[in-house]
């Protein structure tokens, strides 16, 4: 999860990169202006600002799907920066590829969303000013943030309800996946995690026997550097509960690789990410 260590980290990456490379390559590496590619056949859709009543508030979210038809829903919890435009190009090629898309800001208790300035990345000031935001998050409120999410999503017309529900969580939007998934088993049937942090926490662990859902946990190099053992217990704990779950380490790449905005983004690695959650997706809610 995003952290002075992390911070740190990513900062002598970019060091790295401008020594070996020069700064346009940096540039590239930092992943600054990039457009995600659009997919083959991407359907036609529509977005929309939204807003979502919670038991402790109102959120702030973005929604958008295929123009036509009904379709199997995601729910997206973004990374430490949270709800934005990196975000919402995110969500609008995975509506390209056939699913109606809640892209949420989990901060909405402390702020509306966007909070960062275009370009910004995380770093000990963004750090502090979260950080309040943050310990409103426990897990008995994301459960019920979670709930209405659902809920919300079932209500919509372009969402069909026969098929099941995916979420995807960043950062520290992974655990949220996790409590989303174990908190509405009848309807959540993927869970995607990338570079997320806190996985392997023993409360988190032990809500995985409450889940239905498949999994796809991609994990950064440098968080399996500090943490090695965090893989083996989470296959350990999804093989125990007899849920299919694809964790693997994606070598090379710093926390934060996958958001196009990141100044880590890895534009290969991210895409070999994205295809294999396309793969759940395709697998699990058909």
């Amino acid at each position: 999860m995003c952290d002075d260590l992390t911070a740190a980290d990513n900062e002598r990456f970019l060091g790295d990169a401008m020594t070996r490379r020069g700064f346009g390559a940096a540039a590239a590496v930092a992943g600054i202006g990039l457009l995600l590619p659009v997919p083959a056949n991407a359907l036609a859709i529509k977005g929309r600002d939204v807003t979502i009543k919670t038991p402790d508030g109102v959120a702030d979210a973005y929604f958008v799907a295929p123009a036509g038809g009904k379709h199997p829903a995601v729910l997206v919890w973004p990374d430490i920066m949270g709800l934005r435009p990196a975000f919402r190009q995110m969500a609008d090629r995975l509506a390209q590829s056939g699913y109606a898309v809640l892209t949420v800001n989990q901060f909405y208790r402390s702020t509306r969303a966007p909070f960062v300035t275009p370009g910004q990345g995380f770093d000990q000031a963004l750090g502090e000013k979260v950080g309040p935001w943050r310990k409103l998050l426990t897990p008995d409120a994301t459960s019920r943030d979670a709930g209405a999410f659902v809920a919300w999503i079932d209500r919509q017309a372009e969402v069909d309800r026969k098929r099941g529900i995916g979420s995807t969580g960043y950062c520290m939007g992974g655990p949220m996946v996790m409590l989303t998934a174990a908190g509405s088993p009848g309807r959540v049937r993927a869970g995607a995690t990338f570079h997320g942090g806190g996985l392997a926490a023993d409360d988190m662990l032990a809500r995985i026997p409450q889940m239905k859902a498949r999994y796809l946990i991609a994990i950064a190099a440098n968080d399996d550097a500090r943490a090695p053992g965090d893989k083996d217990n989470l296959r350990a704990a999804f093989a125990a509960a007899k849920l299919p779950a694809e964790i693997e380490v994606y070598q090379g790449t710093m926390h934060g690789w996958c958001p196009p905005d990141s100044k880590v983004y890895d534009p290969a690695q991210a895409d070999r990410a994205w295809g294999r959650l396309l793969a759940l997706l395709d697998t699990a809610l058909a």
